[in-house]
């Protein structure tokens, strides 16, 4: 019954066609309006590496001066050179990295491209593995160039071929900052949304991929600046040495565990770390030391900000109008057809047999609000990712995203079909056919 109920209901959409096609598009726009906020927030507010994210972890030590401390302030959500090599010499967990922002520019080898400026990171080796960097070419550099800072370096997809063309790179050599820098890998289409592994400092959460990696220690050789923040509590002496010795934090520091379950050793050694440093004279507002695995990490640095979930209670709150109205056509649709819910009470059907059938015949709307409004969702998402690069990497439906639109727009037509429904399984049979 279910099956000729539902064919019921797709001829019904015949019926009082203006009726209908009101319906269906007032179900529609509230659908896509609240669609396409709820996919913009999805994206924001998703795990980008859901299956290690517990065990990819940032630490954080304060190492602020005690003169014009607050208690639960905080001097700022990076290291200090000092405390980022400390940690890389620590052995804790499996792996571990250093990440910082440079930029400089390149000399092409190519006479038709001109010199131009281009933004990378500076990590240690790890990070490639950590975050699970896909290679076209090569890979990352090998342990000794990691320790000497040698001069080597990852090139995105992107710039490879802007340098290259289509050929393999690997061992060609790119004169960047008036250095000549062997290439050793590629890395493919690897836009992490959000960008958690440097969310401060950079292009931000949304920004665009990094152009280049070179390691770490080779940006310290050739005393490169920061491109990004630098926070200093404290005046410091003169000179790139004088930076690296002050308590100026400029650094991204990530550990990789083996497993979560290792949190608390973690959590243990950097408490110790502490204690160890504030002997030497420094950390000396004891504030307290902490750990955040990804989701946290996002949370912290507030990637959904107040404004998205807000977008997304009004786009409810208009769906929720849309229902509204939704409801009062519905009981337009369904009074006129009292003769024949007369009738078949007559001839034995019973009130529920009428629910369901109407009910299915407010699904069978909600259907046809689902595939326009999934059409209109997707241009709303298409307009609303032409405004910038950052914006659209967070306009992407998925297809969690897809099965939600229809779900969404079937179950809010069932919905609003509950009290119309239920009206027109009250009509008395016996009025109904003496009227007639």
């Amino acid at each position: 019954m279910i099956q000729y109920y539902f064919l019921l209901g797709v001829r019904s959409l015949r019926r009082n066609p203006v009726l209908t096609a009101l319906m269906v598009l007032i179900l529609a726009v509230g659908v896509a309006a609240s669609v396409s906020t709820l996919t913009i927030l999805h994206v924001m507010s998703g795990d980008p590496i859901p299956h290690k994210s517990e065990r990819l972890i940032v630490p954080l030590v304060d190492n602020g001066p005690l003169k014009g401390y607050t208690p639960g302030e905080r001097e700022g959500d990076e290291m200090s050179y000092r405390d980022a090599v400390n940690l890389l010499a620590s052995g804790q967990g499996d792996r571990r990295t250093a990440v910082r922002g440079v930029d400089g520019t390149i000399e092409p080898a190519r006479r038709d491209l001109p010199v131009f400026t281009t933004e990378g990171l500076s990590p240690t080796r790890d990070f490639f593995a950590m975050f699970e960097v896909p290679f076209v070419h090569g890979g990352p550099w090998n342990e000794a160039d990691d320790k000497s800072g040698a001069d080597v370096m990852v090139l995105s997809g992107k710039l490879a071929e802007r340098l290259f063309g289509n050929a393999n790179p690997v061992g060609q050599r790119v004169r960047f900052r008036g250095f000549d820098y062997a290439v050793v890998g590629v890395y493919g289409n690897w836009k992490p949304v959000p960008r958690y592994h440097r969310i401060i400092g950079g292009p931000g959460a949304f920004g665009d991929e990094d152009e280049f990696y070179i390691p770490f220690h080779n940006a310290i050789r050739h005393e490169m600046g920061q491109n990004g923040n630098m926070n200093c509590s404290s005046d410091r002496g003169p000179g790139y040495q004088a930076l690296l010795d002050s308590e100026c934090i400029w650094i991204q520091f990530w550990f990789e565990l083996h497993s979560a379950s290792d949190r608390p050793q973690l959590q243990a050694w950097l408490d110790a770390y502490a204690a160890e440093q504030r002997k030497l004279g420094r950390l000396q507002r004891n504030a307290p030391n902490k750990l955040f695995n990804v989701m946290e990490w996002l949370e912290e640095q507030k990637v959904v900000g107040k404004d998205s979930r807000l977008s997304a209670m009004l786009a409810f709150g208009f769906l929720l109008l849309c229902l509204v109205n939704t409801i009062g056509l519905l009981l337009a649709k369904f009074s006129v057809r009292a003769p024949e819910v007369g009738v078949r009470r007559a001839l034995g059907a019973s009130r529920k047999e009428i629910f369901t059938q109407f009910l299915i015949e407010s699904a069978v709307v909600g259907l046809a609000g689902g595939i326009l409004g999934l059409v209109l969702a997707l241009g709303a998402l298409a307009l609303i990712g032409s405004i910038s690069e950052q914006i659209a990497v967070t306009t992407h439906m998925d297809w969690m995203m897809l099965l939600v639109t229809f779900v969404m727009s079937v179950s809010a037509a069932m919905l609003a079909g509950l009290l119309p429904t239920w009206r027109a399984c009250q009509v008395t049979p016996a009025l109904q056919l003496k009227s007639q």
